[in-house]
């Protein structure tokens, strides 16, 4: 059954998206951090961020399953509560990690904000719901531009009942073999396929920007699809992505703003 997804904000396609939000360690601002969250609002660029479950049900962002690559703690954040998480502090900064709801009250609907579910599975299989629970709930007294998508299809379908209203899309990208352990061949070819698109309603897709020319890309960008990509690290991989790409999510440097 093909689910009806709710488009993009028309800001989703018009201002670059700050991968991580707008983060610079050398100015103290990690990724996902609130400081590099309030700078991409100041300079007005669109956010993606990506959020992990905890051990008591709720959501932070908060990009990798381990602790040790952005702070001093050691172990997986799924096996803290929310509030230890919020008492640890990120590497080369000031901050601590932050739960979705105080980021969305930093946001406050000033930009796009467009949230990665993270796979809580590592083979990209049903979930147990916890976290797209988590961000429905907080999701739902939002009222700014905001969307969701995963690498998982099995978390945007859950997302498509928990939050029909926001819009939804897969993360997608070449899936070659021995980049995506511990993904068996077959599920690789399977997600390569992108053959869950009008499964789980959604209206966008987010891929990897080395494979943009894929045919199956053109195909869903003909079918209506919105094509944002990832990761763009320069001006010429933006003037590359866009020969295809609707928008660009970048990092490393300052994307051109719609004049």
């Amino acid at each position: 059954m093909r689910l009806n997804g709710k488009a993009l904000a028309a800001d989703f396609l018009r201002l670059p998206l700050a991968h991580r939000a707008l983060h610079d360690r050398a100015q103290r601002r990690p990724e996902n951090s609130p400081a590099a969250i309030k700078a991409a609002v100041a300079a007005g660029y669109g956010i993606e961020i990506d959020v992990q479950g905890t051990a008591d049900g709720q959501a932070v962002v908060f990009h990798d399953e381990w602790m040790e690559r952005l702070t001093e703690a050691t172990g997986f954040v799924k096996d803290y509560t929310a509030a230890a998480l919020g008492r640890i502090g990120l590497r080369d900064s000031d901050d601590c990690i932050p739960t979705l709801p105080q980021v969305l009250d930093m946001v406050a609907g000033r930009v796009p904000l467009l949230i990665e579910i993270k796979d809580q599975t590592d083979r990209m299989a049903e979930t147990d719901g916890r976290l797209e629970q988590a961000v429905a709930d907080a999701l739902a007294s939002y009222t700014g531009p905001v969307a969701v998508m995963s690498f998982n299809p099995h978390a945007i379908a859950n997302m498509a009942h928990l939050a029909p209203a926001i819009p939804r899309g897969l993360t997608t990208a070449a899936y070659d073999h021995a980049g995506w352990a511990p993904l068996s061949p077959d599920r690789c070819d399977e997600l390569r396929r992108i053959a869950d698109y009008d499964r789980v309603g959604a209206c966008f897709i987010s891929h990897e920007a080395a494979d943009l020319t894929r045919p199956r890309v053109a195909a869903l960008k003909a079918k209506g699809a919105a094509i944002l990509c990832w990761t763009i690290r320069s001006e010429k991989a933006e003037a590359l992505a866009r020969q295809v790409a609707d928008n660009v999510t970048f990092e490393g440097y300052l994307a051109a703003q719609p004049s």
